[in-house]
């Protein structure tokens, strides 16, 4: 047999027998399957830096956007210092600067790439001859682009400046709500605005030379041209003769029938502050008769003490009453047991000041007041007489203690009340609520700013504020809602607010509180079911028409949020479990856009919290 022939033989042999294949194809698959097996371990870790670094670029083309740089070499550097803050926490990642750029771009676009190598590890440590396939690095990009405010802002800050927030907490607000205004109104005002109204409140809002157009005009006075209560001198009793009723006064002048009126008798003061009907004897003694319901009678004088002088005794102007009766230059536009407040009169001047009922309308110009005669000064000239309906400059009431009360309309509003009194329809057709206060000072000092993209003059209204009075806090809502009410434009045609539903204005109301709102009104004044008044405050028998402050603030809330607006609620060390706390969370739009902050950094926390969400930019890839 040849030695070409044994070859192909043992060729057939080897070819024809199977034993030990599967161990060869396993020798030979053996490290692609470590490669794939292993190299996984590597491709996981660049998978999982590749999302590291896109949550950093993120994060970092946000602050890009958010700076108010508009140069490119600003931007970049804006971005990188960022970018590789984020980076800090993930030191795996390796930036590679020359491939990592923002940009800005003229649609107010922040456009982000960044390039980043992540080292092999396991790969390269078990299968180095299998490491000639892939880098020692691998490389990670990442695309991000942020729209630097795409919309029109539109925010309304409502701020309790109450009695109890004095101290430390208005403090902590001020400083809060400072920072807060840096936030939201960007110094770069195109091609997008940024604006904020300020509402400060306590027992109102100060609507300062727009109270007149949002309540009306306050019905002011018309002159006094005479005071009437007498006529005749006043004349002094110098004796009265228990026995007999004979009162003694030389000289005095008095017919049989003259109506008259006594005071200022010592001893005798049965007699004191009554009128009578003179019967006289002579001219210098008479009896006096007193009504007796259905006619006069003679002054039972053997009844009562012994007479000691100094009584005074006049004829009266106005015979059925004794009362003072005021005659005005113009049309009074008083009626029946309508209130009247008086002042400047000279002569006169002890009625000055007061309030009075109207007790009689003699005609336009004339009318009487329930001041009997009681020895006033003679009238000599000036005086103003004010109506004290509501509407009026001053109001005059019937106060819960049951006396009369008065007090001024001030340059604060209370709520709306009817058909309008939670929308925001244009004052002209639904005037809001006149604020009346005892003094013009009880209204709180710093009024509401209307929309304005000035940090100057928000912060500085800020710093000016001072804490006093009580928790009107629905009042502050409603006005916060009106700030940035298209139909409240024509109060403030320079601040106007856009319109609702607008897909380029976003609306945002943010009502803060350290407590439970505890005002309402009736009529302008405290009503008579308001929390927290006093009787000689409160109106008696008016109850609040809206119910009470926090039904009002909630049907407020409602009413705005259905329109649009979003609302953020922030109450200052109220408990979690109290009325303030309910009201917050009903207020706000959403359960994370109410903020209940417990102490000064919390709420500087919480006002940061609701900036950056007011102002937060949408990532569009």
């Amino acid at each position: 047999m040849t030695l070409w022939t044994r070859l192909k033989t043992f060729a057939r042999r080897i070819s024809a027998d199977a034993r030990g294949n599967a161990a060869m194809l396993f020798g030979l698959a053996l490290p692609g399957l470590i490669l794939m097996t292993l190299g996984g371990v590597d491709i996981h870790r660049v998978s999982t830096v590749r999302i590291n670094l896109q949550d950093a670029l993120d994060a970092a083309a946000l602050a890009a956007a958010r700076s108010t740089y508009t140069q490119q070499a600003d931007i970049q550097r804006v971005g990188m210092d960022a970018l590789r803050a984020n980076l800090a926490a993930y030191p795996q990642v390796t930036l590679l600067t020359t491939g990592t750029t923002f940009q800005l771009t003229e649609n107010q676009t922040v456009i982000a790439d960044a390039r980043a190598s992540v080292k092999t590890l396991v790969a390269n440590i078990f299968l180095p001859p299998y490491g000639q396939f892939m880098d020692d690095y691998l490389p990670v990009g990442a695309h991000s682009e942020v729209t630097r405010s795409s919309k029109n802002v539109e925010v309304a800050l409502v701020l309790d400046i109450t009695g109890s927030m004095a101290g430390q907490k208005l403090t902590d607000m001020k400083a809060a709500a400072t920072q807060l205004v840096d936030i939201v109104v960007q110094d770069l005002q195109t091609p997008w605005y940024s604006k904020m109204s300020l509402v400060p409140y306590s027992l109102g809002v100060n609507l300062d030379g727009w109270a007149d157009e949002a309540r009306g005009d306050a019905v002011q006075s018309v002159n006094i041209s005479n005071v009437l209560w007498s006529v005749g001198s006043r004349k002094t009793i110098s004796s009265v003769n228990r026995s007999t009723g004979v009162f003694t006064s030389n000289g005095h002048g008095f017919e049989d029938g003259d109506i008259v009126w006594v005071w200022n008798a010592s001893g005798m003061t049965q007699i004191n502050n009554r009128r009578y009907r003179v019967d006289r004897e002579n001219n210098n003694t008479f009896k006096l008769e007193q009504p007796d319901g259905s006619g006069w009678e003679d002054v039972p004088t053997w009844d009562y003490s012994n007479y000691n002088g100094s009584g005074r005794i006049q004829k009266c102007f106005r015979t059925e009453d004794c009362r003072v009766q005021i005659t005005t230059s113009s049309v009074h536009g008083l009626n029946e047991d309508d209130g009247v407040y008086v002042t400047d009169i000279r002569g006169t001047t002890q009625l000055n000041n007061k309030g009075w009922w109207v007790a009689d309308v003699v005609d336009t110009t004339n009318y009487a007041i329930d001041a009997v005669g009681a020895g006033w000064g003679t009238y000599t000239n000036n005086g103003k007489s004010w109506c004290g309906r509501y509407g009026c400059q001053w109001r005059v009431y019937e106060d819960d203690g049951g006396a009369i009360d008065w007090k001024q309309a001030t340059l604060c509003v209370s709520e709306r009340t009817g058909g309008q009194a939670y929308t925001d329809a244009a004052p002209g057709g639904a005037p809001v609520g006149f604020n009346y206060q005892r003094n013009l000072s009880d209204c709180p000092d710093s009024p509401l700013i209307p929309l304005t993209s000035s940090k100057i003059d928000l912060k500085d209204r800020i710093s000016d504020f001072s804490a006093a009075g009580t928790t009107g806090g629905h009042i502050g809502t409603a006005w916060g809602w009106y700030t940035i009410a298209p139909n409240f434009n024509s109060l403030w045609p320079s601040s106007a607010a856009g319109a609702y539903n607008d897909p380029n204005v976003l609306k945002a109301v943010i009502i803060m509180t350290d407590g439970e709102f505890n005002v309402t009104y009736c009529s302008g004044v405290y009503a008579s079911d308001s929390p927290n008044a006093n009787n000689t405050d409160q109106i008696a028998d008016c109850d609040a028409p809206n119910g009470s402050a926090f039904d009002q603030a909630e049907a407020l809330c409602d009413a705005m949020k259905a329109q649009g607006v979003l609302v953020y609620t922030v109450g200052f060390q109220v408990p979690s479990n109290g009325a303030a706390a309910d009201i917050m969370r009903e207020c706000a739009s959403t359960s994370s856009m109410a903020f209940l902050p417990a102490s000064g950094a919390d709420l500087t926390d919480a006002f940061k919290a609701i900036g950056a969400d007011i102002y937060r930019l949408r990532i569009s890839k």
